[in-house]
């Protein structure tokens, strides 16, 4: 077999090895969704749309550790991520304060 006819059968095998990865794992970290928190939250991840997942995933960690998608497209979840993204950018950072004496100064 000649040095380009190989070549171009590594190539088909590695298009149809690729091909048959994007369809079995599909690149999304949620393969099921809840429509409603369940237990009280540690923390919560928000994952755009990519090239590899189409969609927005919403990946919440209970105080138990374990993790659970929920279903973006639903007003609940919505409302709920709405409140928390509120809450968090109106919350007011802690202010700075420095007597005469103390020595935090930051230099550029």
């Amino acid at each position: 077999m000649s040095g380009i006819m190989k070549v171009f059968l590594l190539l088909a095998v590695i298009v149809c090895i690729t091909e048959a990865q994007r369809h079995t794992s599909g690149g999304c970290l949620c393969h099921r969704v809840r429509s409603q928190i369940r237990s009280k939250v540690k923390d919560i991840q928000i994952y755009p749309a990519t090239t590899f997942c189409a969609k927005v995933e919403i990946v919440v960690t209970d105080r138990r550790g374990a993790r659970f998608c929920l279903d973006p497209e639903l007003a609940a979840v919505q409302r709920v991520m709405a409140s928390i993204i509120k809450a968090r950018t109106t919350a007011r950072p802690a202010a700075l304060t420095s007597s005469p004496d103390s020595t935090n100064t930051a230099s550029l």
